[in-house]
């Protein structure tokens, strides 16, 4: 039975109602369970919210008005706490780079198409969810009650969380890698490690690093929220001054403009490179 243009148009409007309702249904029902949960964590918390919400601004006003304050003093601080600045961007660059190497390894050992064992995909891909669903800072606690305080455990956590997440985005970008150069390498008789590193590597190489510069900005300010938990770094000297309160807010002011300052700076440069390096691949 052939349909008609009006038929097509009444199935069609058929269709997108239901599809709005079912959207519709949806959305309600998350709203429904967005303030259900924030219901009950205001419960738990004795009601607190609604009666610190006036409240709310008292922290980042004293912090301007101290800083306005001791405005001449300023550059001081943020000579005193530049090293700190620089131990957290270290911890961020170690970790990417360890994350970067170690997941770019597993990412060939779980992509279809490439793998050299097809039973390893699976457990491999398992690893790499549970390191990405384990938050740094869960991480981070274990390390420190085991290793003590310092860079070294923000520097493993970050690491292992960064392994999970570049390690899924590697191996998305090296299964719509072409495959004519690796059937190529195969026909004269190359090994598996030498197809990927000539035949795969080379066309994935651009976003692989992109992606990897997109995860450097991101670790940067893990790190500085691991400092928070005794990890080392610039947040440990923010929580510091904050615990301390009045008078010591102009260092708290400080600590934020090197924050802000390096994370604008580092995303400027990342985007720039990360922009080039894809249109590069693109060309």
């Amino acid at each position: 039975m052939t349909m008609t243009t009006a038929d097509l148009r009444v199935a069609y409007g058929r269709e997108l109602r239901t599809k709005r309702l079912w959207s519709g249904i949806g959305l309600l029902i998350f709203v429904l369970l967005l303030v259900s949960g924030f219901m009950t964590a205001n419960d738990r918390n004795a009601g607190g919210f609604w009666n610190g919400l006036p409240n709310v601004f008292d922290f980042p006003a004293d912090v301007i008005t101290e800083a306005v304050a001791r405005a001449d003093e300023l550059p001081g601080l943020l000579l005193v706490y530049l090293p700190s600045l620089i131990e957290t961007v270290n911890i961020a660059a170690a970790a990417t780079l360890i994350g970067a190497v170690v997941g770019g390894a597993l990412a060939f050992l779980i992509t279809r198409g490439l793998a050299p064992s097809r039973w390893a995909i699976a457990p491999i891909r398992r690893l790499l969810d549970t390191l990405r669903a384990i938050p740094e800072i869960v991480i981070a606690l274990i390390l420190i009650f085991v290793l003590g305080g310092g860079p070294v455990p923000a520097m493993i956590a970050i690491a292992l969380h960064t392994m999970g997440a570049l390690g899924k985005l590697f191996s998305e970008v090296a299964e719509n890698a072409p495959l004519g150069a690796v059937e190529g390498l195969h026909s004269v008789g190359a090994t598996w490690g030498q197809r990927m590193l000539f035949g795969v590597l080379p066309q994935i190489a651009p976003n692989w690093l992109s992606y990897a510069l997109l995860r450097f900005e991101i670790n940067i300010r893990a790190s500085a929220i691991l400092g928070f938990v005794g990890a080392g770094g610039i947040g440990y000297d923010l929580r510091n001054a904050m615990s301390w309160g009045q008078g010591r807010f102009a260092e708290a002011a400080a600590i934020f403009v090197l924050l802000f300052a390096t994370i604008v700076i580092v995303d400027q440069i990342g985007g720039a490179i990360r922009q080039r390096l894809t249109k590069g691949a693109a060309l």
